[in-house]
């Protein structure tokens, strides 16, 4: 059936504000506002200047008192000792009433706010013809996504035609497939697509577009002219400030990465490098030129002309050569003749000459996967299925980590049982230690259980444990990793005392490719598959990056480097213990280097 909307549904759409006049000594007041989920609010108790300042201000939520103590995204926030409100994001939880109370001596005023939370919102976008066309749609944030949503556009009165990605020459197409996020695209925009576009799940409206396309300009000539000129030296290589600066961006880069993956996979096992995927897209921002740099240097989190970015990324990646093999590779097709300049410093700064493809696709692909086999001593031996004739530009980047526990686990072979997000319980194999010398706590902040485990190579594994097996905890616990909550968790772990504790993990081994092209399109970077400036890699003529891949291996079993101490004591429950047998979240740190080498999530071992 195809759906339809009338007058009452369009009207509707337009964000509907109704603020009553505020009358200072009337008993209450009153504001009707509509919100849209994802967005920040600010309630003010006063909208006009006055003192209060003996005043005393509480704020209620559907009647009950607002948790102050609660600072998980979307919790409501009081500012200035209650004057305001803060809610970011909003979510469909949000929804109800909100009231202010004032009371001073014996005055008492009250301000009520009736807030609703609706995910259906409409745009206006303009495009110029043979462009393309992002048209935003989105699930509420707390939806789970088990099918995409429907774009269909208007015709005539009260007819609609539903947009199928798989006609018209692959012109549309929806961004994050079973995503939160369902944009869509129309690609080399005609005249004809201007018009009203409608976005619906089960009959239920999420958005509307209303897509006007222009007679574009005469395009000028497609030049490098002013871009051609190398990555500016780095003046100054002996900075304290530049090693911080690069690990802050790459903290910052992880959680954000981490982010879009569990939005996009809430509940399967993840691994990625962050460190990896940040050295990768680094080594492209060598070529990138104007507006092409700058959405690069906003994903990976660095400054603007931070110049000194590669030479960092060198001196990061010589710390850790010791225990992480990783690898970035740039192929391109082999018609081109890239930048001299890009190619030198791609080998300063990456150990890495870019490499031009083979003649056919079946050499291309064997010489792709045989180097990843080579750089990650065979634990990864397959990264590409195959490569297309026509590929100009592929950006590859591949990672494995060879890290030993400290300290030997029991090498008695033990099974337990595992409890999945779902409840059931799948039997597997464990890593057991009666004493194992860790430090333990609960984070607040996180709400979890975290332990740290040294492993070689100057790095620790730390463990966040949700308070139980269910989809909501590990969510909450996730939602609270932004970069700021991560570093203070390693702070107060680190200085907690390692104590004797009786340790139970699934043995760990996980082998993930997640999709990098659809990573690269959440980090801002659809440019470099349409309309990317790379005159600092290929000057002749415009580039566009067709493939961008990422696979990570991790396996942590029971050999150590140094076998525990026998002890005689017999087992004793004396002891604290930490069981990682339900869905936790993981987080490999190098202590030397002090950065994330791979986030990840186990909910099926």
């Amino acid at each position: 059936m195809i759906p339809t909307f009338g007058n009452s549904r369009a009207m509707k759409l337009q964000a509907v504000l109704c603020v009553l006049l505020q009358l200072i000594f009337e008993l209450s007041s009153c504001a009707h506002l509509w919100v849209v989920p994802g967005s920040t609010l600010e309630l003010p108790c006063l909208s006009f200047q006055t003192d209060f300042s003996e005043a005393a201000i509480t704020w209620k939520f559907n009647g009950k008192d607002v948790n102050l103590s609660d600072q998980s995204p979307g919790s409501p926030r009081v500012k200035q000792d209650g004057r305001y409100l803060s809610i970011s994001p909003v979510t469909a939880a949000n929804e109800g009433k909100y009231t202010c109370f004032i009371k001073e001596n014996n005055m008492e005023m009250i301000r009520t706010y009736d807030i609703k939370v609706d995910a259906s919102i409409s745009y206006t976008i303009k495009v110029t013809e043979g462009s393309t066309a992002h048209l935003p749609c989105y699930f509420p944030p707390s939806s789970q996504v088990k099918a995409d949503a429907l774009w269909f556009k208007e015709t005539g009165p009260n007819m609609t035609t539903r947009l199928n990605p798989e006609d018209d020459n692959k012109r549309v197409e929806l961004l994050y497939p079973l995503d939160n996020d369902q944009t869509s695209i129309i690609r080399n925009t005609v005249m004809e697509d201007t018009g009203l576009y409608i976005c619906s799940a089960e009959g239920k409206l999420l958005s509307s577009v209303y897509l006007i396309v222009e007679v574009a300009a005469t395009d000028a000539p497609y030049s490098c002219i002013g871009f051609t000129t190398a990555w500016e030296p780095c003046q100054d290589e002996n900075s304290r400030t530049g090693e911080p600066m690069l690990q802050e961006s790459i903290t910052e880069f992880s959680m954000k990465l981490y982010s879009f993956l569990r939005e996009s996979q809430p509940s399967s096992n993840l691994l990625f490098s962050p460190i990896s995927i940040s050295g990768a897209l680094s080594h492209l921002l060598l070529g990138a030129r104007a507006h092409t740099r700058k959405a690069i240097e906003r994903a990976v989190c660095v400054p603007h002309d931070f110049h000194c970015v590669h030479l960092q990324m060198k001196k990061l990646r010589e710390k850790l050569a010791g225990s992480l093999q990783m690898a970035s590779q740039i192929y391109y097709n082999p018609q081109m003749n890239l930048s001299e300049s890009f190619t030198n410093q791609s080998i300063q700064f990456y150990e890495a000459e870019p490499t031009r493809l083979l003649e056919t696709s079946k050499e291309s692909t064997d010489m792709i996967n045989s180097w990843v086999a080579n750089k990650t001593n065979n634990k990864i031996q397959h990264l590409v299925d195959s490569v297309s004739p026509s590929t100009q530009l592929m950006l590859l980047n591949a990672v494995s980590f060879s890290g030993q526990w400290k300290v030997k686990y029991d090498m008695k072979p033990r099974k337990g049982l595992f409890t999945k997000l779902d409840g059931d319980l799948v039997n597997v194999p464990l890593l057991y230690h009666q004493k194992y010398m860790a430090a333990m706590t609960y984070v607040v902040e996180l709400k979890a259980q975290v332990a740290r485990f040294a492993l070689t190579g100057d790095s620790s594994l730390y463990i966040l444990l949700p308070r139980s097996n269910k989809v909501t905890d590990l969510q909450q616990v996730e939602e609270r990793m932004t970069d700021t909550a991560v570093l203070k968790m390693i702070e107060q772990v680190k200085a907690t005392s390692p104590q004797p504790i009786e340790v139970t993990l699934p043995r760990i081994k996980l082998d993930i490719q997640p999709d990098m092209n659809i990573l690269m399109k959440k980090l801002g970077l659809s440019s470099l598959f349409e309309d990317a400036n790379l005159c600092g890699l290929y000057s002749e003529e415009r580039l566009v990056l067709d493939d961008a891949r990422h696979r990570a291996f991790l396996a942590l079993t029971e050999q150590g480097v140094e076998a525990g101490a026998v002890t005689t004591v017999s087992f004793s429950r004396s002891f604290p213990s930490f069981s990682a047998l339900r869905p936790f979240i993981m987080l490999l740190w190098s202590d030397q280097a002090n950065v994330p080498l791979f986030i990840g999530r186990v909910t099926e071992p």
